[in-house]
């Protein structure tokens, strides 16, 4: 593969979204991670409106460590994955705490901070602060499981591996690049917009002709998906009571299912509908 052709097609055709910036300049850190954490599970033409109403709200670290649970979770709704704000606002606290309210450009103390898995701390380093640290997330790792013809389960075990291994390796190898955000947001791009799950676009794709999926005719077997847990079946019971209009909620423990969520009194499990 000729990693030129998939940065020239990134420059060329890239989505225009808030929190990018014009090549050249730098990103804030902190609308990398807030728009990182709310694209997880989320399509970006959703998040884009709550990104915006984000930033205008808590603009800084330092606003967003002063908001309250409740707060946070308002401007979240409809995002769904609460667990996401939570983090977001304990990050914020730490940061501030530790770090005088700024991201920390080191990949290491970026993974201690609450919430801040592989990927993230990765996107955060990468983009932000241009270090070579690879990032692998769905799209990512859809865009190397085809050009690496990774027949594993690359959620896991060797397949999971066997993709990092080669986004470090494009990364880093022959030297590190010299813009490895542009490098990561082009593997993530191509795969949100191009290399798609069901309906890849090969004939749009810059780098086809090195696809090894493409090539072995198993663009649509590869990734080989990855075992569906069965589903769970939950016992609950919840008593909706109101009153002049209003419905009495209270709020979820802060672990478990919903965590920290307002809901009607019930109960969950055997004998709740006793």
């Amino acid at each position: 593969m000729r990693p030129e052709a998939l940065l020239a097609w990134y420059r060329a055709h890239h989505r225009r979204l808030p929190w990018r910036v014009t090549e050249g300049e730098r990103p804030d850190p902190y609308a990398v991670l807030v728009s990182e954490l709310m694209c997880q599970q989320t399509r970006v033409q959703t998040v884009v409106p709550y990104f915006e109403r984000w930033l205008k709200k808590w603009p800084t670290l330092a606003d967003l460590a002063q908001a309250t649970d409740d707060e946070v979770r308002q401007l979240w709704t409809g995002l769904g994955y609460y667990r996401r704000a939570a983090n977001l606002l304990r990050a914020a606290k730490e940061t501030v705490a530790l770090h005088g309210g700024v991201l920390p450009a080191d990949h290491a103390a970026l993974l201690a901070l609450p919430g801040i898995g592989p990927y993230t701390a990765g996107a955060i380093a990468s983009i932000a602060f241009s270090l070579p640290t690879a990032l692998v997330d769905g799209n990512v790792s859809r865009v190397l499981a085809r050009w690496h013809l990774i027949e594993e389960d690359v959620s896991r075990g060797a397949g999971h591996r066997a993709v990092w291994r080669h986004a470090e390796t494009w990364l880093t190898e022959p030297a590190p690049r010299a813009a490895p955000g542009v490098w990561n947001q082009a593997l993530m791009e191509l795969g949100a917009t191009v290399c798609t799950p069901k309906k890849p676009g090969c004939l749009l794709c810059p780098v086809a002709s090195a696809c090894g999926a493409r090539l072995a005719g198993r663009e649509l077997s590869i990734p080989v998906p990855r075992p569906r847990k069965p589903p769970v079946p939950v016992v609950a019971a919840y008593l909706v009571l109101t009153s002049g209009g209003r419905v009495s909620v209270t709020k979820r423990p802060e672990k478990g299912r919903w965590s920290g969520l307002w809901a009607p009194p019930g109960a969950a499990g055997e004998g709740a509908n006793e």
